[in-house]
């Protein structure tokens, strides 16, 4: 099935280029300029990524990425032609997917763009095969159909926040360094961004704890990282 992208970018030329280069790779885009206009599109819209400007006028793509991910887990790639590091931990520990700073060169805009969209299709693909699944007290994760239910709830999940707490789980009991889930979860080497891991884990959290300030599933092993537990 042919994917779609969300691009929200008030550079217009910009815009075109990138809808251009997608479309090469039989992808449909479609295209806002603001951050309003882009949240208006999603609510009616099923794309597999978002494209997200950091700098716009009005809402920027900090306010949008903070509303965006109040309806929808769907990945999203920021742009940005800002430096900063700051400003990539902080669209990490709101819940963007990757960060590009511009410029950029197309080719790895494409790869980034292709890696997205096969890890959210891939993690939203249904079993029909009835799927595998963890089972703690008041936690279940489908594996298959990546679908999580905490106390008979489900809880919908940003793929990389789902594959953190999958990689976790199924370390059940195994101290895992902030190193360890960085690489496997992004299937890179270590940058040394505590604060990107430590983000994913307070979000988690917020959405799985009895009481995310003392938590129960995911404990912080002191100087050394996360351990997974069975819960209360």
């Amino acid at each position: 099935m042919k994917s779609t992208i969300l691009i929200i970018d008030d550079d217009k030329q910009l815009c075109q280029l990138l809808q251009k280069c997608v479309s090469n790779e039989n992808i449909d885009a479609v295209v806002y300029h603001s951050g309003k206009d882009g949240l208006e599109a999603l609510s009616r819209t099923e794309v597999q990524l978002i494209v997200l400007d950091v700098m716009m006028p009005g809402m920027d793509g900090f306010d949008t990425l903070a509303k965006i991910r109040e309806i929808s887990p769907v990945p999203v790639l920021m742009l940005t032609s800002r430096t900063e590091s700051s400003d990539k931990v902080r669209g990490l520990r709101a819940g963007a997917d990757d960060y590009l700073t511009k410029p950029f060169d197309v080719d790895e805009f494409i790869a980034r763009v292709q890696s997205l969209i096969r890890r959210y299709t891939t993690l939203n693909a249904f079993s029909s095969e009835g799927g595998q699944k963890l089972s703690f007290q008041g936690l279940t994760i489908e594996l298959d159909t990546c679908i999580l239910t905490v106390n008979g709830q489900k809880v919908d999940l940003p793929a990389k926040e789902f594959e953190v707490l999958r990689y976790l789980a199924e370390n059940q009991g195994r101290v895992l360094t902030k190193q360890q889930i960085y690489e496997r979860v992004w299937q890179e080497p270590y940058a040394y961004d505590d604060a990107n891991i430590m983000g994913y884990i307070s979000r988690l959290r917020k959405k799985i704890e009895p009481d995310a300030n003392n938590p129960t599933y995911i404990q912080t092993v002191k100087g050394m990282g996360y351990r997974f537990n069975r819960g209360v």
